[in-house]
């Protein structure tokens, strides 16, 4: 099968693709061991890829002057590729167009399936300038779109924009991340409006995950009702306790194939799910501390040394550690502490 065609195969399955955090020591600098750690974790816990470069990493990677985007993505590469199993290696891919496709062709050589493409920054272009953009970006890699929230340096994406989006004959995927519901249906009815049906859709919407995972989307399109469904998720929230993630997909797929109802107790899961994710994402602040919270929660299982960021000055919020304290007590089935203490030691050896 031809290597676009199997990626297409493979995210229309839905996987668990943890949006990776960027490990580093108390100087600041990259922790490669712990980094290796991390990432043989997330394929152990039943991760099936692995998302590089991204929101969660931190986008100041992308900077040529810290450079750390390709020998990131390079470690990330080198671990999938020890993986006997097919998983996906995911770049995320931002900046002008002359940088993102720059990425575009470093993540193609390296062998990453497709690009996470986020518009961060191109907030005073048009409609057709994205678009432009995207096509070039598209001739090089695969791309998986990305709708990134405003909060976190993206811009609201209309309907129509989707719908040219899904005419992009490389798009493989689209990660829907605008923490809104309005926005999330506008990419779903775009992609119906489009015609496309090999497009497999995943949550990024990390307040509402379980929800996104279980809901039928149906909407009339060209006098008939199509009904999509989203696959999986491309989360920063699955970089922590991802080993429940997994059993958490695999249980909302078995839901969604028998065509069965949904059992109270995991409308349950859905807002205890939520609530985890309001503590570690620090919505509170505006997700303020959200990368640190991550970290933090990383930390408390060993598998990183401290919460540390890039930029000094993000850090945990007042407040956010008993948030995070909070959650674990109310929600201990959650997590996968036992899982990571297993193993731990096994995988910062390597």
């Amino acid at each position: 099968m031809a290597g676009i065609e199997n990626t297409r195969k493979r995210l229309g399955e839905g996987l668990v693709i943890p949006a990776c955090p960027l490990a580093l020591n108390s100087h600041r600098k990259p922790d490669e061991r712990r980094q290796r750690a991390l990432f043989r974790y997330y394929l152990a816990a039943g991760a099936g890829g692995l998302a590089v470069g991204v929101h969660t990493t931190q986008f100041a990677i992308h900077d040529p002057k810290i450079g750390l985007f390709k020998p990131l993505l390079e470690l990330a590469m080198e671990e999938l590729k020890r993986s006997q199993d097919w998983r996906a290696g995911i770049a995320g891919i931002c900046g002008a167009t002359k940088q993102s496709t720059a990425e575009a062709s470093f993540a193609k050589q390296l062998g990453c399936h497709a690009g996470l493409l986020s518009l961060a920054g191109h907030g005073g272009d048009s409609e057709e300038q994205l678009i432009a953009h995207c096509r070039a970006v598209a001739e090089i890699i695969a791309l998986f779109g990305f709708y990134l929230q405003p909060a976190a340096g993206g811009r609201v994406l209309s309907r129509r924009f989707w719908r040219r989006f899904g005419e992009i004959e490389n798009v493989v995927a689209i990660k829907i991340a605008p923490f809104n519901r309005y926005q999330t249906l506008d990419v779903i009815r775009g992609i119906v409006e489009c015609g496309r049906t090999d497009i497999a859709l995943y949550t990024g919407n990390d307040d509402n995950i379980v929800m996104d995972l279980l809901t039928p989307f149906r909407f009339e399109s060209g006098g008939e009702i199509v009904e999509r469904r989203i696959v999986g998720g491309l989360l920063g929230h699955w970089s922590v306790w991802t080993r429940k993630a997994a059993e958490l997909l695999a249980e909302c797929q078995k839901i969604v194939q028998a065509n069965s109802p949904v059992p109270q107790e995991l409308l349950h899961r859905a807002i205890e799910v939520t609530d985890t994710n309001a503590a570690f994402f620090d919505a509170a602040n505006g997700y303020a501390g959200c990368i640190p919270g991550l970290h933090e929660v990383l930390r408390r299982q060993g598998l990183l040394e401290g919460t540390w960021c890039l930029d000094p000055n993000e850090a945990l919020s007042p407040g956010q550690l008993e948030e995070i304290d909070r959650v674990y007590r109310a929600y201990p089935h959650l997590n996968d502490d036992a899982f990571v203490a297993e193993h731990r030691d096994q995988w910062l050896r390597g």
